[in-house]
């Protein structure tokens, strides 16, 4: 045979043997690919959660309708009492949280599914940058009650040191008397009920309206209950929500969301993705 015949023989072969090889590994290395993905989607599926429930907030009219329809109606109820209770002696006050109530942190929320990141990473940096927009509705009311002479809390969870922030972000964005005295942040760092700081109000001031995002801006029952507790406090107190509390939407955290985890603050992304799907009620399911 011909010496550059056989030669171009003997490179074909190899060639074909290189293919043959390549074609049988195609398979195992797409089928670790896959394996390699699927844990993937376990954490983006977390980060999907909160990017379904801050892009809603961001991007849905629906989230302004409400927020103007909840301080709409505040505006109501406060004409009313101020019609009906125009002897009382006791000034009256109105007692808002601050996050998602009056101001909107849901760039910080999106921020945390950009970078991969989750609460509290970086909350205070973006508290003491005081960056956060105002929640519609919510400047002009505060300022219509105050300049009615109805004294404003901010009562909030918000950190000692996050206090000077919070302070330059309201009054930045024109909220009413923002003081050492109205702005009252949480002291103790373990204790995050916000009841003994309402009832120091309640001394001095008539609580006409508590405003918040959290059922735990509202009452102490409500706290560190489980989801049907908290859904039947919920229905006991419904004479209340629209008369004396008025409830903003926060779909992408709070302590509805603790309650589904059961408070349990170790649960890892996939824990926590399997506990909410066990919640579910689906049709043919149980009620």
């Amino acid at each position: 045979m011909n010496p550059t015949k056989k030669r171009a023989g003997l490179k074909k072969v190899c060639l074909n043997l290189i293919l043959l090889i390549s074609v049988s590994m195609a398979a195992p290395m797409r089928q670790m690919g896959q394996q390699s993905g699927a844990a993937q989607p376990a954490r983006g599926a977390d980060s999907e959660y909160l990017t379904g429930a801050t892009l809603w907030t961001q991007s849905s009219g629906e989230w302004r309708a409400l927020a103007y329809q909840a301080y709409n109606f505040a505006r109501i109820l406060l004409d009313q009492d101020l019609r009906r209770n125009r002897r009382r002696r006791m000034r009256r006050a109105v007692v808002v949280d601050i996050d998602e109530t009056v101001l909107d942190n849901s760039r910080y929320q999106a921020s945390l599914v950009r970078e991969h990141k989750s609460y509290p990473q970086d909350w205070t940096a973006w508290v003491n940058r005081s960056e956060a927009a105002a929640v519609p509705g919510a400047i002009e009311f505060l300022n219509y009650a105050h300049q009615r002479g109805v004294r404003v809390f901010y009562v909030t969870n918000r950190k000692a040191i996050e206090k000077e922030g919070t302070r330059a972000n309201l009054k930045k964005l024109g909220f009413p008397d923002v003081t050492d005295e109205t702005l009252i942040v949480r002291a103790d760092t373990d204790a995050s009920s916000k009841e003994p700081r309402r009832r120091r109000i309640a001394q001095r001031y008539r609580i006409v309206l508590l405003i918040g995002d959290n059922l735990n801006d509202f009452a102490e029952v409500f706290e560190k209950t489980t989801v049907p507790e908290r859904i039947s406090a919920t229905d006991q107190s419904k004479a209340l929500f629209g008369t004396r509390f008025i409830m903003l939407p926060n779909p992408m955290y709070g302590d509805w969301e603790n309650s589904v985890y059961e408070y349990n603050f170790k649960l890892t992304d996939a824990q926590k993705a399997e506990r909410r799907r066990s919640l579910l009620k689906t049709v043919g399911g149980n009620p």
